[in-house]
């Protein structure tokens, strides 16, 4: 199977380069991106690669992906921590340097279909089947879903009375919202809130996708709301308020394995499915809070879970 090199924008193409180094490192000096297939037993014995968006429980679901592959026999190369959704199914669909990768049901849907309006998870599901291209594949989605989320601090929430998206209506002017540089364009972001919600923020500043830096820049007063995932041990705290979406802005998000077509068997296809079968809500919260907030090792936390779970 040939390899060709990313032909991305500059600064995805950085974005790429340096997760790719550190995977160098973490995996013993081997290329992620080589064209050597290894010698796995799964499937026909070519290397599955394994990538992350750069937030943990991106990294630690890819994690869990990549210990069930090798448990079941293949050979695994991880390039974790690449950028957004725009970069690296480029390498999925365009170069083919990437073969699986944690998803989310909704958002991915959307990505192929933007007239797409279906919010209940199995029918969320069946949109984003129809509107995969027939280089892609999702199989068996898990229970565990993780939306975007419209997060504010509880003194924010209590200044302005908010406990609605809907709320920000009259306020948002004064405010500033605070998310990954894609929040500008993509239906979910600074459009969908205007559109659905009449939601227009004072300004906007790009930080991260639910990352430390859209954290810090709440605590710190630097935004006064941002884009944080639902399943953010800060929101589970009660730390942080995730505002209601009575408009379905953000529909389910329930993880799925998104497979590149051409390497999918069915070993690839019965680990992956047993991952799914075996992450409800609670096992994700577990996971992301081992990483998040206990600071633990996503690689450590991934194989621990499997040997328990799957």
């Amino acid at each position: 199977m040939k390899r060709i090199s990313l032909l991305l924008p500059r600064s995805v193409a950085v974005t790429a380069a340096l997760a790719a180094t550190l995977t160098l490192a973490a995996c013993g000096g081997d290329d992620p991106l080589s064209t050597d297939t290894g010698n796995g037993d799964g499937g026909d014995g070519t290397t599955i690669h394994v990538g992350s968006a750069n937030f943990p429980e991106s990294v630690v679901l890819a994690e869990v992906y990549a210990k069930a592959l090798e448990d079941a026999g293949f050979t695994v190369e991880k390039t974790l921590n690449i950028g957004s959704r725009e970069a690296y199914l480029k390498a999925m669909t365009d170069t083919a340097e990437l073969d699986v990768f944690p998803e989310y049901t909704g958002n991915l849907r959307l990505y192929f279909d933007e007239d797409a309006t279906a919010s209940a998870p199995d029918e969320v599901y069946d949109e984003l089947v129809a509107a995969l291209p027939d280089t892609l594949t999702v199989l068996e989605m898990a229970p565990a879903e993780d939306k975007d989320a419209v997060v504010v601090t509880q003194e924010t929430a209590a200044e302005y009375s908010l406990t609605s998206i809907a709320d920000l209506k009259d306020v948002a002017g004064d405010l500033v919202l605070g998310g990954p540089p894609e929040w500008k364009t993509r239906s979910t972001g600074l459009p969908g809130l205007e559109s659905v919600y009449g939601v227009v923020f004072k300004d906007f500043r790009e930080l991260d996708a639910g990352g430390p830096l859209t954290l810090r820049a709440l605590r710190n007063g630097q935004i006064d709301a941002g884009n944080i995932f639902s399943t953010d041990p800060t929101v589970a705290s009660g730390e942080l308020v995730a505002l209601e979406d009575p408009e379905a802005l953000y529909a389910s998000q329930n993880i799925v394995p998104l497979v590149r077509t051409e390497v999918l068997d069915d070993a690839l296809e019965e680990a992956l499915n047993a991952v799914s079968a075996a992450l409800t809500q609670e096992e994700l919260l577990a996971l992301v809070n081992a990483v998040v907030a206990d600071k633990e090792d996503p690689e450590d936390v991934a194989a621990d879970w499997v040997d328990e779970n799957v």
